[in-house]
């Protein structure tokens, strides 16, 4: 009985049995047959190195076959004495002796018996010549500068692939770049020479390496003629003339050659590569560009090559046909050449014809197709003759296929179908035989088979039969044919049993019939259970000198329990049965325990189990980590000034091979015993040259790094002492400090302690006015600060800033540019004019100072502007100095924000680094009117089941003469629905009040209040309410904002006894995040009708007249006294005597302006965001500052952020605090 190992075994079986059924059922040689040509050769090269050439022809059948040959398809006797013939076969050998040439050509081999003759495809066989460059005079060739040029190379023929190489005597390739190419052929091109150009050994190299042969072409001199030569002997006429050779020209394409035209034509083959190769001369040399009409270049398969000359395409395909236009260059003009491809295929089979065997009677068909482009030729052979030479060709003949009916003996032949187009030819022979025999089963009788439980189970019963034979498979028991989805019988007549179980095992025979007649075979077959195996852990790591547990868990079917058989090895050798003597590795059966891990014990460890059946293996891999052992034996030497040789020996690495080593050191003189990494050093190394500083006393330790981490550090080595140096560098960052006019605080990085190479560290400063002839004027200092006074004001200075100690100085230092203290400008610019944009913004312009009254870098102008009076009311208003900078050299700007219809006074000064200069004169100009704010307030004050009365607030700002209001009303509800919008013009600016009628019982209404100017309406303030509905009486209301700092609120009560809920909420949610509310229980009393009159009253009206004109002089009083001091006091002590912490900030504060109260302006970023109008009025330009888009909103309002500074002569103007949102200028 076969043995069927389980797992690889099984599977190659599988494998072999598959194969077997996929290939054509052969006859048996036992049974005649037309013969079949099994080896041939394809294309032999007689290469000189060879010992002879072997051209091959194998062929079977029977009869035995005999052989014939052809070449160049005329009879081929192999007579010469020098050809060696093989026994059996149509093989011969042609020695390597003396001229072989003549055995040159096409060879095709037949091999024939009785029954038909099979023919080879054609054999080339080759014979190269040895290629030479003809011996040739080449003359010398000169051109002028400029000029283009071709060197002709001319490779000789030879055994492709040819290599082409342009050198030089000494084996120096010439470079080529977009100037110089080297074409396909071999030609070097020049666009346009140049005087480097001239040589006299252009040679050219030609490589075959199938015949591992170079030759070499004669070397070409080449003379580039210049003009700067024809200066030193010709006259200026000549140099004219010379000079005018140079010219600068438009292309001229070389490649394709001019001959062509403007277009050429190409083909290609599928799958190979395409090159299209554009040369254009020219001056400036041409650029080069491709492109496909009509389409793209096909992405991921073309490349561009030898600065765009060459275009690449690889695995060309069908969709690359098509016109490709080259485009040569400069900026004198273009040239273009279009090159038509067209793509073409050599033969190929879509279908060859099958051989086939046939029973008399029967009837076939042999179907022949190939493809290509052009559409291949088919043409037919029987025997290998045309089919009209033989009697029995077939009945229909057809250029794809020929048909048989009634195939008798007589029509046994070998076809042959050839294809053939210009690129090439193919062919293939197809039998038929027609034979008729009794079944012949090749499977031997009783064949015993086994396998496992749940795999499939193979039973072979092969065999030849024709007539075409019927096999069947049964149990010898049930004497019935095999039925059932499990059971499937191949057509070579195998037959699988799929999932095999216990039930399956037993004999089998396997009948084989046809019409002259039956045989059968037997089989066996037995069933058993896998044996498998479990090794736990699975490749496991443990640490040097832990415990590590094996186990070998197995199964394996009962009937082969006797023969089970469990065995432990390592690294291919096995273990004594019970483990090793010393007892640290102890095995009991399936498993396996290793005590005190050591790194001997790591390895491949396998559990392998062994039946009568079948054997399988598990295996395990054991890895045992530990860090590597410290380098030992450090040792210095080679001591140099500046570097030392340090060595050691590796420590143990435990298995685990170290990657690197790191080198540390200790000498810093600043802080002793810090130890850091100097450099590392790969694993293979165990020495390595330290660089050093000088001046520093070393000592050093190596640590080696493995995978599973760092080694403990080695022994430190010997000290070793570098001597001093002077300074290897100079010091970095060389600046000036913010400093007074006519002075320069120079400071620069000091060296570190490791940088210093010796004591007595000290640095020169140089320095001289830039591009003044004077000398240098220098100073030492060991600090890293220098102040130097200057006779000039923000002047350029060239400083060198060189290190210098005890042995020398440093490297020559370079120089850096550095500027003298700056002072305040000394002009004021001149304003030209105010545009007024509308009526919160104007643009100011102004005429820019002159470079020489900045007296320093110039930071931008500063633009102050103050409201003087109120155009509405002719009311002066108190100075509150307003600041806009913008930075850079500009002459205008624009200022937003403003208060509509009120007058201004500007000014504009220049500031630099240092501070501010002085103002110009004040400008006056008026803003126009613009929209109101919204009225302060709008409430209910009576509602009624149809009507409504409203009361309202004068705006904050009117902004205008005030001419009116629009008050709006609709209906809402809660379900997001709204009625129509009614208007209502109010055109008397004193009311105060609107009773509204005609409105719906019981309906929530919305009403809108926009207070109005000649400039238009501006936005509206809202209130809610819902009229009474039938029989309600009607209520008055409150719903105004309270003050949270005043303690006492006063509330009217409406009705004696009545209770009264009031709520109390914040009426901006975004600065508080909660709602309050409380209820207040009034119990009306009847003296609260004693208030109701009380604003009609003398008495009363004559007291609040009197408390208002004490108000009004006590106020006038203030505002005398805080303008008594002047207005420009405090600036002007600050201008004289400025504390520079304070004019640093100042200088810092960009775009911006600034309230010494800290309070934030009118029309700050909140209020502008909240409150400008949409309207013409409004801020609607993008230009402020810088004229960055960004500070403006969806509507073009102004949305940057600035501070007001009050300059009221007091100490509170003493300096602006910076502004939070900067303004850019």
């Amino acid at each position: 009985m076969g043995l069927l190992s389980h797992g690889r075994g099984l599977v190659l079986s599988l494998i072999f049995f598959l194969l077997k059924f996929t290939t054509a059922t052969e006859i048996p040689l036992s049974v005649q047959q037309v013969p079949t040509i099994i080896k041939q050769s394809r294309e032999q090269v007689a290469f000189p190195f060879d010992e002879y050439f072997q051209i091959e022809c194998e062929a079977k059948g029977n009869p035995e076959p005999v052989f014939r040959w052809t070449k160049d398809d005329k009879p081929f006797h192999p007579s010469d004495p020098r050809i060696i013939m093989s026994n059996n076969s149509g093989t011969f050998k042609i020695p390597n002796e003396g001229h072989v040439s003549h055995f040159q050509g096409k060879y095709r081999c037949f091999a024939s018996n009785s029954l038909g003759v099979a023919m080879s495809e054609e054999i080339d066989f080759i014979v190269p010549s040895v290629p030479k460059f003809p011996k040739e005079k080449i003359e010398p060739l000169e051109v002028e500068e400029g000029d283009s040029i071709v060197l002709n190379c001319n490779p000789p023929k030879g055994l492709p692939p040819l290599h082409i190489y342009w050198m030089n005597i000494e084996l120096e390739h010439i470079e080529q770049d977009e100037r110089v190419y080297m074409s396909q052929d071999g030609d070097l091109y020049f666009a346009n020479v140049e005087e480097k150009d001239s040589r006299n050994d252009y040679c050219c190299f030609a490589a075959f390496p199938r015949l591992r042969t170079i030759v070499q072409k004669m070397p070409m001199k080449l003379t580039v003629n210049s003009l700067k030569h024809a200066n030193e002997s010709s006259s200026s006429t000549e140099i004219n003339s010379k000079a005018n050779s140079i010219k600068q020209r438009k292309p001229r394409l070389l490649l394709p050659p001019p001959e062509q035209g403007d277009s050429s034509s190409l083909t290609i083959l599928k799958g190979d590569r395409l090159l299209l190769e554009c040369f254009a001369e020219g001056l400036p040399t041409p650029q080069i560009e491709w492109n496909k009409l009509e389409g793209d270049l096909p992405k991921g398969r073309e490349t561009k090559e030898n600065h765009g000359k060459t275009l690449k395409i690889e695995n060309v395909s069908f969709q690359d046909k098509g016109l490709y236009r080259c485009t040569a260059s400069n900026f004198l003009g273009i040239a273009s050449h279009i090159f038509n491809v067209t793509v073409e295929e050599p033969p190929y089979w879509i279908k060859k014809p099958e051989s086939g065997v046939f029973s008399t009677g029967s009837s076939g068909i042999l179907l022949c197709e190939a493809g290509g482009y052009p559409r291949p030729t088919i043409k037919w052979r029987v025997n290998g003759k045309p089919p009209h030479n033989h009697p029995f060709a077939g009945d229909v003949v057809l250029p794809n296929e020929i048909s048989f009916t009634n195939l008798h003996p007589n029509h046994t032949a070998v076809y042959q179908c050839e294809a053939s187009n210009v690129h090439g030819t193919i062919l293939t022979n197809a039998n038929i035989d027609v034979v008729d025999v009794l079944p012949l089963i090749q499977t031997k009788d009783e064949e015993n088979y086994a396998t496992v439980a749940g795999y499939s189970a193979f039973l072979h019963c092969e065999f030849f039969a024709s007539p075409e034979a019927v096999v069947t498979w049964q149990t010898v028991d049930a004497a019935k044919p095999l039925e059932g989805r499990r059971y499937h019988v191949y057509k070579n007549g195998t037959l699988q049993i799929r999932k095999a179980t216990e039930e399956d095992a037993g004999s089998y025979s396997c009948w084989v019939e046809n019409a002259i007649g039956k045989t059968a075979v037997t089989a066996s077959l037995d069933i058993r259970n896998a044996t498998k195996l479990t090794v736990t852990p699975k490749n496991p790591r443990v640490h040097k000198s832990h415990m590590l547990e094996l186990h070998c868990e197995s199964t394996c079917d009962f009937h082969l329990k006797h023969s089970l058989k469990l065995s432990w090895s390592k690294d291919g050798t096995g273990f004594e049965t019970n483990g090793t003597e010393d007892g640290r590795i102890v095995i009991e059966g399936a498993n396996m325990t290793i005590s005190n891990v050591t790194l001997e014990d790591q390895g491949l460890y396998s559990c392998s189990a062994q039946t009568a059946l079948d054997s399988v293996t598990e295996v395990t891999q054991v890895t045992v980590l530990d860090v590597p052992d410290p380098p030992v034996n450090l040792h210095l030497s080679e001591r140099q000034n500046r570097s030392v040789r340090l060595s050691w020996q590796a420590g143990d690495d435990h298995n685990s091979n170290i990657s690197e080593y790191i080198v540390e050191f200790e000498g810093n003189r600043e802080e002793p015993g810090k130890w850091e990494e100097l450099t590392r050093v790969q694993g293979e190394e165990t020495t390595v040259v330290l660089p050093l500083a000088p001046y520093v006393r070393y000592q050093f330790r190596v640590m080696a790094l493995n995978e599973v981490g760092r080694s403990q550090p080695s022994q430190s080595s010997d000290h070793h002492e570098t001597p001093p140096a002077a300074p290897d560098k100079n010091p970095q960052n060389i600046r000036v400090q913010a400093s007074q006019p006519k002075e320069m605080i120079i400071k620069w990085e000091p060296l570190k302690s490791m940088e210093q190479n010796g004591p007595g560290l000290e640095y020169k400063v140089s320095w001289k006015p830039q591009g003044a002839p004077e000398e240098w004027e220098e100073e030492t200092v060991t600090n890293h600060t220098l102040r130097v006074m200057t006779p000039t004001v923000y002047a350029p200075y060239d400083v060198q800033v060189q290190a210098i100690n005890q042995l020398g100085s440093g490297p020559e230092p370079k120089s850096v540019t550095l500027y003298s203290g700056e002072d305040y400008p000394d002009t004021a610019p001149v304003i030209h004019g105010v545009d007024i944009i509308n009526s919160t913004l104007v643009k100011v312009e102004w005429s820019t100072i002159p470079k020489d009254r900045v007296h320093g870098h110039l930071r931008g102008y500063q633009v102050n502007w103050w409201k003087t009076r109120n155009l509405l009311d002719r009311r002066t208003h108190p100075k509150e100095v307003n600041i806009l900078r913008f930075s850079g050299q500009r002459n205008y700007g624009m200022v937003p924000s403003l208060d509509a219809f009120s007058e201004f006074h500007l000014t504009v000064l220049a500031y630099n680094s240092k501070g501010p200069g002085p103002e110009s004169e004040p400008y006056i100009f008026q803003t126009p009117e613009g929209v109101p704010e919204q009225p302060s307030f709008l409430k209910v004050i009576k509602v009624d089941k149809d009507t409504v009365t409203l009361s309202w607030g004068l705006p904050k700002k009117l902004n205008g003469n005030l001419t009116g209001y629009l008050l709006q009303y609709q209906i809402i509800n809660d379900t997001y629905d709204i009625g129509e919008l009614n208007e209502v013009n109010i055109t008397s600016p004193l009311k105060a009040s609107w009773h509204l009628s005609n409105l719906n019982a019981a309906t929530k209404y919305k009403f809108y209040l926009r207070a109005c100017t000649s400039k238009g309406c501006g936005k509206p303030v809202t209130e809610e309410s819902a009229t009474l509905g039938e029989g309600s009486k009607g209520i008055r209301k409150i719903s105004e904002g309270i003050n949270p700092t005043q303690k006492i609120h006063p509330i009217e009560v409406l009705e004696p006894g009545a209770e009264n809920i009031v709520h109390l909420m914040t009426k901006n949610w975004a600065d508080n995040d909660s709602i309050f509310q409380d209820v207040i229980e009034t119990r009306g009393r009847e003296y609260a009708g004693l208030y109701e009159d009380i604003s009609t009253q003398g008495w009363f009206i004559g007291l609040m007249c009197a408390i208002a004109l004490l108000t009004l002089i006590l106020l006038t009083v203030c505002f005398v006294k805080r303008n008594r001091g002047g207005k420009y006091s405090v600036k002007e002590k600050e201008d004289l005597h400025p504390d520079p912490e304070v004019q640093s900030v100042k200088d810092e504060t960009f775009g911006e302006y600034s309230d010494s109260d800290e309070k934030p302006l009118k029309g700050s970023l909140r209020s502008l965001t909240r409150d400008m109008q949409a309207t013409g009025s409004a801020d609607s330009l993008v230009e402020y500052g810088e004229g960055d888009q960004g500070l403006f909103n969806e509507d073009g309002s102004f949305i940057g952020a600035y501070a007001t500074s009050k300059e009221k002569g007091s100490v509170e103007s003493n300096g602006s605090s910076t502004a939070t949102f900067p303004l850019r200028a």
